[in-house]
């Protein structure tokens, strides 16, 4: 294995304090996360324990309210913590990514009350949570779901299937979107569901390409009855409420995607450093220089890009379009990056004995979650041109 040491990312912080947490990260990640990721991804075990270490740190609830035990940090560190997290292990920063995609909805748009009774145990307390949008049958248009919610008297009766749901059998509380009215963007309702409901079940976790450590199933509801006191939001207002969640989350997927990408150029690095070939290391080569070289740029690029979108919504100004780019360039990006550091490794890149091939496969799975890439292009598009011609 290469020896040299990757540098750490020469980060700007708007703060001393948001400098100390991100060396409260990095120290995690070295100490808790790195050395254990390739060891538990292959045997395919998700660190439920590191997850309650990241909740005692303050790291599950950072771009939250102190009011009910968030970080009060802006999303612009926010996202930099990710993008640490998932250098050390995609499975841990994608779970926090979605983790605060499952509290976006109570943070946002739930009643106060609801806030004080739910969000200190979400955000600080040591849950985990999930986001149910897709199903079997809506991914990409996610509006034609069909898991209904019925009323009967003080209660909503939940029932149908969600799919490719990140935590999915595992999780303490799911944000569900289901159907309470007629058909189309406007009959959805957004709720708040404890995972141990009565009627809450999971398949069998996907057999995945990669991320092989974080659980990907089915939930199924079969009438699962929560109280009308854990609707968010009103009643038909849960797509606006998706939408508005998978805006913040997309600049987490991008943050994630960077991360893999700074991982992967950094071993690509050190072993182009320390490979000889012809009596020099290979880092002598133009061909690999200039592959070393874009891959770097890339990685950059994307940086900036999330960030100032993340910066647009620290603002409060319409971020919505840069998000989609921004998920657009950095995960594309990733894939590049990392399909280029198995190719300078060789057939070293090729094999379980370096991370690198295991980069690659999880760097797929970035252009696909919270949004094909294809859809971000029709997002990027329809904020350019307006809608399409019906």
């Amino acid at each position: 294995m290469p020896d040299r040491a990757p540098q750490p990312v020469d980060r700007q912080l708007p703060t001393e304090e948001a400098r100390d947490l991100i060396s409260l990260v990095r120290e995690i990640a070295q100490r808790e996360i790195a050395p254990y990721a390739a060891e538990e991804e292959g045997a395919g075990r998700f660190p439920r324990e590191l997850f309650g270490l990241l909740s005692e740190s303050g790291l599950l609830g950072l771009p939250y309210d102190s009011e009910h035990g968030g970080g009060d940090q802006p999303y612009e560190v926010y996202l930099q913590v990710l993008e640490e997290l998932a250098a050390a292990r995609l499975t841990v920063g994608l779970g926090v990514s979605v983790h605060s995609l499952a509290c976006h909805a109570l943070a946002t748009y739930g009643t106060k009350e609801q806030q004080v009774e739910h969000l200190p145990a979400m955000l600080g307390g040591g849950l985990l949570g999930a986001y149910c949008l897709s199903e079997p049958s809506s991914g990409s248009d996610a509006a034609s779901l069909r898991t209904k919610a019925v009323r009967d008297g003080d209660d909503w009766v939940i029932t149908g299937t969600k799919a490719w749901i990140t935590h999915g059998g595992i999780a303490d509380f799911y944000t569900v979107m289901a159907r309470t009215g007629g058909d189309g963007s406007r009959g959805i309702t957004a709720f708040l569901v404890p995972g141990d409901a009565e009627g809450l079940s999971a398949a069998a976790p996907e057999k995945k390409m990669g991320m092989k450590g974080s659980p990907t199933a089915q939930v199924h509801f079969d009438e699962v009855r929560v109280p009308d006191s854990r609707r968010l939001g009103e009643e038909g207002q849960g797509f606006a409420i998706a939408l508005s969640a998978l805006d913040s989350g997309r600049l987490g997927i991008a943050a994630c995607a960077i991360g893999v990408a700074q991982a992967a150029l950094d071993e690509a690095v050190a072993y182009a450093t320390s490979r000889r070939q012809f009596g020099r290391p290979i880092a002598d080569f133009q061909g690999l220089r200039f592959m070393l070289a874009d891959m770097a740029t890339r990685i950059e690029a994307g940086r900036a890009l999330y960030l100032s979108a993340a910066r647009l919504r620290d603002a409060g100004r319409p971020f919505s379009k840069q998000a989609a780019m921004a998920k657009l360039l950095c995960t594309d990006s990733a894939m590049q990056v990392t399909t280029d550091a198995v190719q300078i490794l060789g057939g070293y890149g090729y094999t379980a004995d370096f991370p690198a091939e295991r980069y690659m496969r999880e760097a797929k799975v970035l252009q696909i979650v919270e949004g094909t890439n294809q859809i971000q292009r029709m997002v990027i598009a329809r904020h350019l041109a307006g809608p399409e011609s019906r």
